[in-house]
Protein backbone atom coordinates (compact mmCIF):
# COMPACT_ATOMS: atom_id res chain seq x y z
CA UNK A 1 0.00 0.00 0.00
CA UNK A 2 2.86 2.36 0.89
CA UNK A 3 4.59 1.55 -2.38
CA UNK A 4 1.39 2.28 -4.29
CA UNK A 5 1.03 5.61 -2.50
CA UNK A 6 4.61 6.56 -3.47
CA UNK A 7 3.94 5.57 -7.07
CA UNK A 8 0.79 7.68 -7.14
CA UNK A 9 2.66 10.64 -5.67
CA UNK A 10 5.36 10.30 -8.33
CA UNK A 11 2.74 10.07 -11.06
CA UNK A 12 1.11 13.26 -9.77
CA UNK A 13 4.48 15.02 -9.66
CA UNK A 14 5.26 13.98 -13.23
CA UNK A 15 1.81 15.10 -14.37
CA UNK A 16 2.40 18.53 -12.82
CA UNK A 17 5.79 18.83 -14.53
CA UNK A 18 4.35 17.72 -17.88
CA UNK A 19 1.63 20.34 -17.52
CA UNK A 20 4.14 23.04 -16.55
CA UNK A 21 6.23 22.17 -19.58
CA UNK A 22 3.21 22.50 -21.87
CA UNK A 23 1.99 25.73 -20.25
CA UNK A 24 5.42 27.41 -20.24
CA UNK A 25 6.00 26.36 -23.84
CA UNK A 26 2.67 27.79 -24.97
CA UNK A 27 2.56 30.97 -22.87
CA UNK A 28 6.07 31.73 -21.66
CA UNK A 29 7.23 31.52 -18.06
CA UNK A 30 6.29 34.92 -16.57
CA UNK A 31 2.53 35.01 -17.20
CA UNK A 32 1.20 31.58 -16.11
CA UNK A 33 0.40 31.03 -12.43
CA UNK A 34 0.42 27.87 -10.35
CA UNK A 35 -3.35 27.85 -10.75
CA UNK A 36 -2.89 27.66 -14.54
CA UNK A 37 -0.49 24.74 -14.14
CA UNK A 38 -2.84 23.00 -11.71
CA UNK A 39 -5.73 23.35 -14.15
CA UNK A 40 -3.66 21.96 -17.01
CA UNK A 41 -2.53 19.05 -14.84
CA UNK A 42 -6.02 18.31 -13.54
CA UNK A 43 -4.95 18.71 -9.92
CA UNK A 44 -5.58 21.22 -7.13
CA UNK A 45 -3.17 23.98 -6.15
CA UNK A 46 -2.77 22.13 -2.88
CA UNK A 47 -1.42 19.14 -4.80
CA UNK A 48 1.20 21.38 -6.41
CA UNK A 49 2.22 22.81 -3.04
CA UNK A 50 2.57 19.27 -1.71
CA UNK A 51 5.37 18.68 -4.23
CA UNK A 52 6.77 22.17 -4.91
CA UNK A 53 7.32 25.37 -2.95
CA UNK A 54 6.53 27.81 -5.76
CA UNK A 55 6.68 28.34 -9.54
CA UNK A 56 10.46 28.66 -9.45
CA UNK A 57 10.67 25.22 -7.82
CA UNK A 58 8.40 23.78 -10.54
CA UNK A 59 10.56 25.38 -13.25
CA UNK A 60 13.77 23.99 -11.70
CA UNK A 61 12.35 20.46 -11.48
CA UNK A 62 11.16 20.68 -15.09
CA UNK A 63 14.66 21.69 -16.22
CA UNK A 64 16.30 18.98 -14.12
CA UNK A 65 14.54 16.28 -16.12
CA UNK A 66 16.69 17.39 -19.05
CA UNK A 67 19.81 18.67 -17.29
CA UNK A 68 20.45 15.75 -14.96
CA UNK A 69 21.70 13.30 -17.64
CA UNK A 70 24.28 15.89 -18.74
CA UNK A 71 25.26 16.72 -15.16
CA UNK A 72 25.86 13.02 -14.49
CA UNK A 73 28.32 12.90 -17.40
CA UNK A 74 30.04 16.00 -16.02
CA UNK A 75 30.40 14.94 -12.38
CA UNK A 76 33.99 15.37 -11.10
CA UNK A 77 34.49 11.65 -10.40
CA UNK A 78 33.33 10.84 -13.94
CA UNK A 79 35.66 13.44 -15.43
CA UNK A 80 38.74 12.29 -13.51
CA UNK A 81 38.22 8.68 -14.64
CA UNK A 82 38.26 9.60 -18.31
CA UNK A 83 41.27 8.45 -20.29
CA UNK A 84 40.19 10.69 -23.17
CA UNK A 85 38.81 13.88 -21.56
CA UNK A 86 38.80 15.85 -24.83
CA UNK A 87 36.87 13.03 -26.49
CA UNK A 88 34.48 13.18 -23.54
CA UNK A 89 33.91 16.89 -24.15
CA UNK A 90 33.20 16.16 -27.81
CA UNK A 91 30.82 13.31 -26.94
CA UNK A 92 28.83 15.50 -24.53
CA UNK A 93 28.64 18.25 -27.14
CA UNK A 94 27.32 15.85 -29.80
CA UNK A 95 24.94 14.20 -27.31
CA UNK A 96 23.36 17.51 -26.30
CA UNK A 97 22.89 18.67 -29.89
CA UNK A 98 21.37 15.40 -31.06
CA UNK A 99 19.15 15.01 -28.02
CA UNK A 100 17.79 18.50 -28.65
CA UNK A 101 16.75 17.40 -32.14
CA UNK A 102 15.61 13.86 -31.43
CA UNK A 103 14.01 14.11 -27.97
CA UNK A 104 10.77 16.10 -28.01
CA UNK A 105 10.92 16.81 -24.28
CA UNK A 106 14.49 18.13 -24.46
CA UNK A 107 13.52 20.32 -27.38
CA UNK A 108 10.50 21.82 -25.58
CA UNK A 109 12.46 22.50 -22.41
CA UNK A 110 15.34 24.12 -24.30
CA UNK A 111 12.87 26.22 -26.30
CA UNK A 112 11.45 27.44 -22.98
CA UNK A 113 14.90 28.16 -21.54
CA UNK A 114 16.30 29.93 -24.60
CA UNK A 115 13.28 31.69 -26.05
CA UNK A 116 10.34 31.70 -23.64
CA UNK A 117 11.87 32.53 -20.25
CA UNK A 118 11.33 36.27 -19.93
CA UNK A 119 13.91 38.07 -17.77
CA UNK A 120 11.40 40.16 -15.82
CA UNK A 121 10.90 40.89 -12.12
CA UNK A 122 8.34 38.10 -11.72
CA UNK A 123 10.96 35.62 -12.90
CA UNK A 124 13.71 36.81 -10.53
CA UNK A 125 14.11 33.50 -8.71
CA UNK A 126 13.99 31.60 -11.98
CA UNK A 127 16.62 33.89 -13.49
CA UNK A 128 18.90 33.32 -10.49
CA UNK A 129 18.43 29.58 -10.85
CA UNK A 130 19.39 29.77 -14.51
CA UNK A 131 22.44 31.88 -13.75
CA UNK A 132 23.60 29.40 -11.11
CA UNK A 133 23.10 26.53 -13.55
CA UNK A 134 25.14 28.46 -16.10
CA UNK A 135 27.98 28.98 -13.62
CA UNK A 136 27.92 25.31 -12.59
CA UNK A 137 28.19 24.39 -16.27
CA UNK A 138 31.21 26.64 -16.69
CA UNK A 139 32.95 24.97 -13.74
CA UNK A 140 32.38 21.49 -15.15
CA UNK A 141 33.45 22.44 -18.67
CA UNK A 142 36.61 24.03 -17.26
CA UNK A 143 37.38 20.81 -15.35
CA UNK A 144 37.12 18.80 -18.58
CA UNK A 145 39.39 21.22 -20.43
CA UNK A 146 41.88 21.37 -17.55
CA UNK A 147 42.23 17.58 -17.57
CA UNK A 148 42.57 17.54 -21.37
CA UNK A 149 45.34 20.14 -21.08
CA UNK A 150 47.12 18.15 -18.37
CA UNK A 151 47.05 15.05 -20.58
CA UNK A 152 48.49 16.86 -23.57
CA UNK A 153 45.32 16.90 -25.65
CA UNK A 154 45.18 20.69 -25.58
CA UNK A 155 48.04 23.22 -25.69
CA UNK A 156 49.89 23.74 -22.42
CA UNK A 157 49.43 27.52 -22.92
CA UNK A 158 45.64 27.26 -23.29
CA UNK A 159 43.84 29.95 -21.30
CA UNK A 160 41.21 27.84 -19.54
CA UNK A 161 38.96 30.77 -18.69
CA UNK A 162 38.82 32.06 -22.27
CA UNK A 163 38.45 28.53 -23.68
CA UNK A 164 35.61 27.71 -21.28
CA UNK A 165 33.67 30.85 -22.17
CA UNK A 166 34.09 30.29 -25.91
CA UNK A 167 33.12 26.62 -25.69
CA UNK A 168 30.03 27.30 -23.57
CA UNK A 169 28.92 30.20 -25.75
CA UNK A 170 29.45 28.19 -28.94
CA UNK A 171 27.29 25.27 -27.82
CA UNK A 172 24.58 27.52 -26.37
CA UNK A 173 24.62 29.66 -29.49
CA UNK A 174 24.20 26.67 -31.79
CA UNK A 175 21.27 25.37 -29.76
CA UNK A 176 19.58 28.78 -29.54
CA UNK A 177 20.11 29.43 -33.25
CA UNK A 178 18.71 26.05 -34.32
CA UNK A 179 15.73 26.24 -31.95
CA UNK A 180 14.86 29.67 -33.32
CA UNK A 181 15.17 28.60 -36.97
CA UNK A 182 15.42 24.79 -37.24
CA UNK A 183 15.00 24.94 -41.01
CA UNK A 184 18.22 26.95 -41.34
CA UNK A 185 20.54 23.94 -40.88
CA UNK A 186 20.48 20.25 -39.98
CA UNK A 187 21.75 20.17 -36.40
CA UNK A 188 21.47 16.39 -36.13
CA UNK A 189 23.51 15.67 -39.26
CA UNK A 190 26.00 18.45 -38.48
CA UNK A 191 26.50 17.65 -34.79
CA UNK A 192 29.84 15.84 -35.10
CA UNK A 193 31.26 18.35 -37.56
CA UNK A 194 30.22 21.30 -35.39
CA UNK A 195 31.63 19.66 -32.27
CA UNK A 196 34.92 19.04 -34.09
CA UNK A 197 34.98 22.68 -35.17
CA UNK A 198 34.62 23.83 -31.57
CA UNK A 199 37.35 21.42 -30.44
CA UNK A 200 39.63 22.68 -33.25
CA UNK A 201 39.20 26.24 -31.97
CA UNK A 202 40.44 25.10 -28.57
CA UNK A 203 43.37 23.19 -30.06
CA UNK A 204 44.54 25.60 -32.73
CA UNK A 205 43.50 29.19 -32.04
CA UNK A 206 46.39 31.46 -30.95
CA UNK A 207 43.79 33.81 -29.46
CA UNK A 208 43.04 31.22 -26.77
CA UNK A 209 46.66 30.99 -25.55
CA UNK A 210 47.85 32.71 -22.39
CA UNK A 211 49.62 35.98 -23.09
CA UNK A 212 47.88 36.53 -26.43
CA UNK A 213 48.17 40.12 -27.63
CA UNK A 214 45.34 41.18 -29.98
CA UNK A 215 46.42 42.37 -33.40
CA UNK A 216 45.82 46.11 -33.98
CA UNK A 217 42.79 46.72 -36.16
CA UNK A 218 43.34 48.19 -39.60
CA UNK A 219 41.77 51.62 -40.06
CA UNK A 220 38.75 51.63 -42.36
CA UNK A 221 39.90 51.79 -45.91
CA UNK A 222 43.47 50.87 -45.03
CA UNK A 223 43.35 47.24 -46.07
CA UNK A 224 46.50 45.30 -46.95
CA UNK A 225 47.10 44.74 -50.63
CA UNK A 226 45.81 41.46 -51.97
CA UNK A 227 48.30 39.19 -53.64
CA UNK A 228 48.32 36.14 -55.87
CA UNK A 229 44.99 35.13 -57.32
CA UNK A 230 42.92 36.81 -54.61
CA UNK A 231 42.52 40.10 -56.50
CA UNK A 232 44.35 43.42 -56.45
CA UNK A 233 47.21 44.31 -58.73
CA UNK A 234 48.79 41.20 -60.20
CA UNK A 235 52.56 40.81 -59.67
CA UNK A 236 54.75 42.03 -62.51
CA UNK A 237 56.73 39.41 -64.41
Amino acid sequence: MVRRTKEEAQETRNRILDAAEAVFHARGVARPSLADIAEAAGVTRGAIYWHFKNKSDVFAAMCDRVHLPIETLCEPEHIERQEDPLGGVRDICVFVMRQTVRNAQWRRVYEIIFHKCEMVQENGAIFERQRQSHEDGNIKIRDHLRLARERGQLPAELDLDAATQLFHASVHGLLAHWLFAPESFDLDASAERLADGIIDMLRLSPALRRGYVPRPANPIGDQPEASGHGGGTPPQP
